[in-house]
């Protein structure tokens, strides 16, 4: 997927920084016998990437679709039977599509005669999703596939469809007409098994509460840096991934998203949830991602975490992730820093 703040490009960076600090402490064990956390987790690039080095993984998002991708691709630890799970895939990409909530509320011919036209999927595959949204969840009700395969198929669900969709990036508005990839006919491709040797689990909860209940070794942080929320970004792959026929309201058919926004996109609110973070934490490393243009200041962080252990930061310049080619923006390009506490 095409994500907002995806550390994709800068896996690199990451990883070495994070191994840099552990050998300048000296730190000998294993990555099996070590608990990896990444909090707010988004598509899994970042767990994903330690789960292959070996470590035990804790991953959580509040975002549901993201849960529910992040759920396949790190809990599921070759427990999936890869020639059942492409059999189920081919059985989904035959479907014919059918009229449903998608069709009818984000489709410009399911929306003909409503106060809003909407074009986010062309028609067909507004129908194709909605008939293999709808399948899903049939099968996982009538016993036909278990809980592992329930979350790599919608998982891969929203994966696809994501790539179909016709928008600029992010969902906060379609475009007028539509573009060459979201004319092109939806197929349902399997997203990758990442098979495991250690037991893995993932979340979908507010960090403020859930950082209370677990522990560990690495605490990997990347909370949003902006005051653009991810949960009206992405609603419409909320909406699918829960298929929970909300009501929707405006011209973009936003859901309610009142119980999803995060401290972190709030001016007024951010240093005093990363204070508390930081100071409820219970792991030894922690790893702050954030970049020279994010809601808090370099020197509001370095002090926060300092008051906590021994403080440095790795610094890397990243290219700007622009969702809207419109958008004027100061610059191409961000600086982007790994702030690091080895926690006393």
């Amino acid at each position: 997927m095409n994500y907002i703040g995806s550390k994709y490009s800068i896996i690199d960076f990451l990883e070495v920084s994070i191994d840099k600090t552990l050998k300048l402490c000296k730190e000998n064990r294993k990555p099996s016998e070590m608990v990896f956390a990444d909090l707010f987790a988004g598509t899994g690039v970042v767990s994903g990437s330690f789960k292959k080095q070996g470590y035990s993984i804790i991953a959580n998002d509040i975002q549901y679709y993201s849960y529910v991708i992040t759920k396949h691709m790190i809990e599921n630890n070759g427990n999936l039977d890869e020639e059942r799970c492409n059999q189920l895939i081919d059985e989904l990409n035959n479907l014919d599509g059918v009229e449903g909530f998608i069709y009818k509320n984000y489709s410009y011919g399911g929306t003909e005669g409503q106060e809003f036209r909407r074009m986010y999927f062309s028609d067909y595959n507004a129908k194709k999703c909605d008939a293999i949204r709808k399948t899903i969840e049939k099968w996982f009700k009538d016993g036909k596939i278990n809980e592992n395969e329930y979350f790599f198929l919608l998982g891969s669900l929203i994966n696809s469809i994501d790539k179909c969709a016709n928008t600029a990036s992010v969902y906060g508005a379609f475009l007028k007409q539509l573009k060459k990839s979201a004319s092109k006919q939806m197929e349902l491709v399997p997203l990758p098994i990442m098979h495991g040797k250690v037991d893995c689990k993932v979340y979908n909860e507010d960090i403020s509460k859930l950082i209370k209940n677990v522990s560990g070794d690495i605490l990997y942080l990347d909370p949003p840096y902006n005051a653009r929320q991810y949960c009206s970004n992405y609603h419409l792959l909320e909406t699918i991934a829960r298929y929970d026929n909300p009501v929707i309201k405006g011209k973009t058919g936003l859901r309610d998203y009142s119980e999803q926004k995060s401290v972190f996109c709030m001016k007024d609110k951010v240093a005093e949830a990363f204070a508390e973070l930081i100071k409820n934490a219970k792991f030894k490393y922690i790893f702050l991602s954030y970049n020279n243009e994010g809601l808090m200041s370099f020197e509001t962080i370095e002090k926060i975490m300092k008051k906590y252990g021994k403080y440095k930061v790795y610094m890397q310049q990243h290219r700007r992730f622009k969702a809207d080619n419109a958008r004027d923006c100061k610059a191409d390009s961000t600086i982007e820093y790994l702030h690091c506490l080895i926690k006393e």
